[in-house]
């Protein structure tokens, strides 16, 4: 709840709000969905189309061509006198971050499932994500209309590939071309959608062959409701009737508390079921009163701290997201979780330990802006023109700091060389790549020490395409775009102790510096850690930091092929030093040499990232797909009915068997078949195939 002192009509406008997300695989109809809320809405008055490349969200150019969403657009629209700050996100994999970005600030999420695939890979993946981030959400099955559609398929998908508790507050009328509307079971009202925009929904009597469905599957839904209430569960064994208020109120507590997932369905491209769909969102999603207060911690005090949804109280907002705007350059998106942020306003980037002036601030609207004041405790909004703050960071008032939990990304995995065209392109480049990584945290740019070329990395080819093509229209760069490369790791497989002196006597002072490290490998996804067991001062502890800051800059570079290191622990237990020669310089220098030398020491290894792939093919093709998943090395994992007369195969295949995939799966299967894949893990890359790939490094 706000805080004592915040007026009636500030909990008011809280209660109202909702910041919500629009999440699910590619293709479930997340755009569509969006399109018809904002015409239903009143923000449209014309229905965007996805392939004729008119919805308002989907923007970018490179969108509008390929029918897909790459960033995540913001919309506020209003419902039933509620403001929904709505954000459509990618369902793409290499455009996870997009996804990741948007949850760490939502307060509930609307998850849409294809009616004839049910549960698919990404859709897992955001599940999972929304779990971590602790976002309550509701399901909506689209695309009911399409032959193939099972709701209650779906519904049990959901179930037993997510691990949640969805409860079905509709069932459908119909399915295919037959699916004419709902029947909401918490009213028992049965609606149909007679004209072609779904404008006015009509209530119908329930039909005669629906009326025992309904009656068992309300039962089921009073019951699952009850049980997590405990004065409903009283009433509902005592056999007393539950009224619709305490049905919706009680529902909403579970939604909230992830205990339940009310489940919803329509079809959004033929116009049926999306204004219920927006009742659901006002009904049983969270405003930010529902939701726990954030954490952080001051960055004076060491201390954690809290902020709840209180204008009164000290300015605390996150930023999570960078969008350059060729028209007003850098917009900066917030979420503002207290306290109001003002034009003109003077606030402390806590992450940086950096002022920050506040210029204009805007409402977004996809691509267009509106000039607004301010953006008070709650909402989200962007601002104009920030100079150095990035994505992740926290900005607060100076009198108040604290330091918002920043948002984690996945490490890149895939890399390509680009080298500009002519020289006036170079410094055009420079630019450009500097503009698209402060965007995009996903996306890293390094120059190769050993060749000189500039190396982008990112999630996949499709998300490399698209920076390469932004990198061209945008920013008017023409470049030479290399192969696809992997983006390999080293790591080590046994322990090593390693001495290392450093010792530099020149006319004057000296350099002097003694370390004894023990090096041992991690488990994957460990990372580099530094452990200091010195004991007695035998290494003043001023030098300590420099040791190990030593040891992180020869990371990036390992002793097989110059890739980055990871998951390695080094713990400092001896040394010396000299009282005059010694400086962080040496000590920093030391720590470098004993890393390289524990590298090779400690028999290292390279690492290749493995993906989660999972081919959707038809069954007569099954053995094909298989048999070649098998020769790129890949291990199928499962085999499960997918929709009639297509199979779903799940396995893990090394990323750098993978290229080209896409034309080898639609000659085996007639061009029916589709892939999706996401990292999983690093994985040690088989002797042989390490030789090969360093053997090309070498040359």
């Amino acid at each position: 709840m706000a805080e004592q002192g915040t007026s009636s009509a500030d909990i008011e406008r809280l209660r109202r709000l909702r910041n919500i997300g629009i999440i699910a695989h590619i293709d479930a109809g997340k755009t569509t969905t969006t399109e018809r809320i904002l015409y239903y809405t009143g923000r449209t008055y014309r229905m965007g189309n996805v392939d004729e490349g008119t919805t308002v969200t989907d923007w970018m150019v490179q969108e509008r061509e390929r029918g897909i969403t790459i960033q995540s657009a913001a919309i506020t629209s209003e419902w039933r006198g509620h403001q929904i700050n709505l954000i459509d996100t990618p369902g793409h994999i290499d455009f996870t971050a997009e996804v990741q970005r948007s949850l760490r600030v939502l307060d509930g999420g609307v998850v849409i499932f294809d009616a004839v695939a049910g549960v698919e890979p990404q859709s897992e993946t955001v599940w999972r994500q929304a779990n971590r981030y602790g976002v309550p959400r509701i399901c909506f099955v689209n695309k009911m209309d399409r032959t193939g559609a099972d709701f209650w398929r779906t519904v049990d998908m959901i179930q037993d590939r997510l691990g949640a508790r969805p409860v079905a507050i509709q069932i459908p009328m119909g399915a295919e071309d037959l699916f004419a509307g709902v029947v909401d079971l918490i009213t028992r009202k049965a609606w149909i959608f007679p004209d072609a925009l779904g404008t006015h929904p009509q209530e119908v009597p329930i039909p005669a062959d629906l009326i025992e469905q309904v009656n068992v599957y309300r039962e089921l839904l009073v019951e699952r409701i009850a049980e997590t209430d405990e004065a409903l569960t009283t009433k509902f064994l005592e056999g007393e009737e539950i009224t619709e208020e305490e049905l919706r109120a009680a529902l909403r507590a579970a939604t909230i508390a992830g205990q339940l997932v009310p489940v919803l369905c329509g079809t959004a491209l033929r116009t049926k079921g999306v204004q219920l769909l927006l009742d659901a969102v006002v009904d049983y999603l969270p405003s930010p009163l529902d939701i726990p207060a954030v954490r952080g911690f001051n960055p004076v005090t060491g201390l954690e701290e809290e902020r709840r949804a209180d204008p009164n109280a000290p300015v605390a907002a996150l930023v999570f997201k960078i969008q350059t705007d060729p028209f007003i350059g850098r917009l900066a998106y917030v979420r503002v979780y207290s306290g109001v942020m003002q034009s003109g306003q003077m606030l402390q980037n806590s992450t940086r330990d950096r002022k920050e002036r506040i210029g204009r601030l805007v409402q977004v609207y996809a691509d267009k802006r509106t000039d607004i004041s301010e953006i008070r405790a709650g909402d989200i909004g962007a601002i104009v023109s920030v100079k150095q703050t990035f994505t992740g960071e926290t900005l607060c008032d100076p009198a108040a700091p604290i330091v918002l939990e920043p948002i984690e990304f996945p490490e890149p995995v895939i890399s390509v060389a680009v080298e500009p065209k002519t020289k006036a392109d170079q410094d055009k480049l420079a630019n450009a790549l500097q503009r698209l990584a402060e965007e995009d945290p996903t996306f890293r740019v390094k120059v190769d020490a050993d060749t000189g070329q500039t190396l982008i990395s990112g999630m996949g080819e499709l998300h490399l395409e698209v920076l390469v093509d932004r990198m061209q229209r945008e920013f008017g760069v023409q470049a030479h775009v290399g192969r696809h490369q992997v983006a390999y790791r080293e790591t080590i497989t046994r322990k090593a102790e390693i001495e290392t002196r450093f010792i530099r006597q020149t006319g004057g002072r000296g350099q002097y510096a003694h370390v004894i490290v023990q090096f041992e490998p991690l488990p994957r996804g460990g990372g580099f850690e530094f452990v200091d067991k010195t004991t007695g001062g035998i290494i003043p502890k001023e030098f300590i930091p420099a040791v190990a800051q030593g040891m992180r800059d020869g990371l990036e570079n390992g002793v097989l092929g110059g890739y980055p290191v990871v998951d390695v622990k080094a713990t400092l237990v001896g040394g010396s030093y000299h009282e005059v020669d010694s400086s962080d310089l040496a000590f920093r220098i030391a720590g470098s040499m004993a890393l390289r030398e524990g590298l090779e020491k400690a028999q290292p290894v390279l690492l290749e990232p493995v993906m989660r792939v999972e081919v959707v093919a038809p069954e007569n093709a099954t053995g094909d797909v298989i048999g070649d998943l098998v020769a790129r090395r890949g291990q199928v994992s499962g085999l499960e009915m997918h929709s009639p007369g297509m199979q779903a195969i799940k396995g893990q295949v090394p990323l750098a068997e993978m290229f080209g995939y896409a034309t080898a799966l639609r000659s085996a299967t007639q061009g029916r078949g589709t892939f999706t894949m996401e990292f999983d893990h690093y994985e040690v890359v088989p002797e042989e195939r390490a030789r090969q790939i360093l053997g090309i490094v070498a040359r």
